[in-house]
């Protein structure tokens, strides 16, 4: 076969390069997030490196919060994790004492409230309710 009609190398090459600047944009908000649920966890006395292993990030989250354990069921049920994870961050924002508006950036604008809330001088104040 010969796929020197398909495509010059010139669009092959530039469809190359977007795929690897995204790549490379994916990987950093990739780590924007990692550090920031590593350091929200030490914030909240837990250890950060949890937020690196799969589900158990999700328990600790969990945890800080105040939700029990069992919301991990729901939080992997497609639309009803939604629901439960705008919950599971409006108890974060609360879990720093911040308001319904920080909550509301949690949810919508992850990539920048989350590192805000890492780096920010606000103190875990924990949850009215532990389960």
């Amino acid at each position: 076969m010969d796929y020197s009609d398909n495509m010059s190398p010139e669009v092959s090459g530039g469809l190359m390069a977007i795929l690897a600047g995204s790549m490379v944009i994916w990987v950093i908000l990739l780590l924007i997030v990692i550090v920031s649920f590593w350091k929200i966890f030490e914030k909240a006395g837990e250890p950060g490196w949890a937020a690196l292993i799969p589900i158990y990030n999700i328990i600790i989250m969990l945890k800080i919060v105040g939700r029990p354990i069992w919301w991990i069921v729901l939080l992997l049920i497609p639309f009803v994790n939604i629901i439960f994870g705008i919950i599971l961050y409006l108890d974060l924002a609360k879990s720093f004492n911040k308001g319904t508006g920080f909550a509301v950036g949690l949810i919508l604008l992850s990539i920048i409230f989350l590192p805000i809330l890492a780096f920010d001088s606000s103190e875990y104040v924990g949850t009215k309710t532990q389960f």
